[in-house]
């Protein structure tokens, strides 16, 4: 089972809104793109070319990797409208992801500086108050169908009868992409997924959300920490809702603030799905060693959009759906010193803590 886990072209034409609407880019952000690979491709030459016999640049080696990635058609169909052969098209995408996978990686990380965390936790909290928040986590599905003669079909059949794999990430309050991990089979647990992740292990040796801890009050103060629904475990630097029915006033106050944080994790997979459609929808009979690959290299050009400050963004629907017709798990895995500060938390933010 292969892991993953990592804290202009013959179609341009004659109007801007057409190119974004082939390439789910502007043209900024496409030329940018085309710098990070460009080098690597000439550096490894292939052969590509369109049914007329005319070799395909490498501009267009590029427009043909995003126009697969951004509009999850058909090879064939892609490889219509760039007049080549559907193994060409790919062909292309898969050079495109091997090299973006490298020279992406700075898209994709993180935060290296305190300056960095610094603006990450300011801009957590602006949203509803919650002090010291680092990232939201959440947990997609991306849906596959596999022959039935595959002998590892079981491992794959997630709680609501599909196949798929799962993408955890750790969102920052743009919805950017700081940490994922990706590869494993639907079948498997969101608690179990994070526990199996590089991320977890390095939180609980200290070495990642080890930051300044925030003073609540006097002799009162709470760590770094991310959030997450209640499908993972709570946990020192892992916070989740309180669960159960006639909470008090100030738990569900608390729930209200953590609902409102942690949705910028659910907004960023469902763009994430939106603008890079290979992943959306069910996809047919994919090589489950190639697919966490793609679906890094989405997450990184999801990224990079964001870093650009791409104009597409702004003519995009702000959804939070992005596992339709998926229940919400339950964990039920309680840390002791994890529910002290969350409550501590839960008083601060209702002003009933004592000075």
């Amino acid at each position: 089972m292969f892991i993953y886990s990592f804290s202009g072209s013959s179609t341009q034409s004659k109007g801007l809104d057409k190119f974004e609407s082939v390439f789910k880019v502007s043209r900024k952000t496409f030329n940018y793109i085309f710098s990070l690979v460009k080098d690597d491709m000439l550096a490894k030459p292939s052969n590509f070319y369109t049914t007329n016999g005319k070799s395909l640049s490498i501009i267009d080696q590029v427009a043909i990797a995003l126009r697969r990635l951004s509009s999850g058609e058909s090879l064939w169909t892609v490889g219509e409208l760039f007049g080549t052969s559907h193994s060409t098209v790919s062909l292309v995408t898969w050079r495109f992801v091997e090299i973006m996978e490298e020279r992406g990686l700075r898209h994709l990380q993180w935060p290296t500086t305190e300056g960095e965390m610094t603006k990450i936790k300011s801009k957590f909290e602006d949203i509803r108050g919650l002090p010291n928040c680092c990232g939201a986590i959440d947990n997609t599905h991306i849906l596959m169908c596999l022959p039935s003669v595959d002998p590892t079909i079981e491992a794959w059949f997630d709680r609501e009868k599909n196949h798929s794999m799962i993408l955890q990430a750790v969102v920052d309050p743009e919805m950017r992409f700081r940490d994922i991990v990706t590869g494993w089979p639907g079948s498997m647990s969101d608690a179990l997924v994070l526990k199996s992740s590089g991320f977890f292990e390095l939180c609980e040796r200290g070495k990642r959300l080890d930051g300044e801890k925030v003073q609540l009050a006097e002799g009162s103060e709470v760590g770094e920490y991310i959030v997450g629904d209640v499908g993972f475990p709570l946990l020192p630097w892992l916070l989740t809702p309180y669960q159960g029915k006639d909470l008090s006033e100030s738990k569900s106050e608390f729930n209200k603030r953590h609902f409102a944080t942690r949705m910028v994790a659910n907004r960023a997979f469902a763009r994430l799905k939106e603008m890079w459609k290979i992943i959306y929808g069910v996809m047919w009979r994919p090589d489950k060693h190639k697919l966490p690959r793609i679906i890094l290299v989405c997450c990184m050009l999801h990224n990079i959009i964001i870093d650009l400050e791409d104009e597409v963004q702004d003519e995009m629907s702000l959804s939070h759906h992005h596992d339709l017709n998926y229940r919400q798990q339950i964990s039920d895995s309680i840390n002791k010193c994890a529910s002290i500060m969350r409550d501590k938390l839960s008083f601060y933010l209702s002003g009933r803590l004592p000075a």
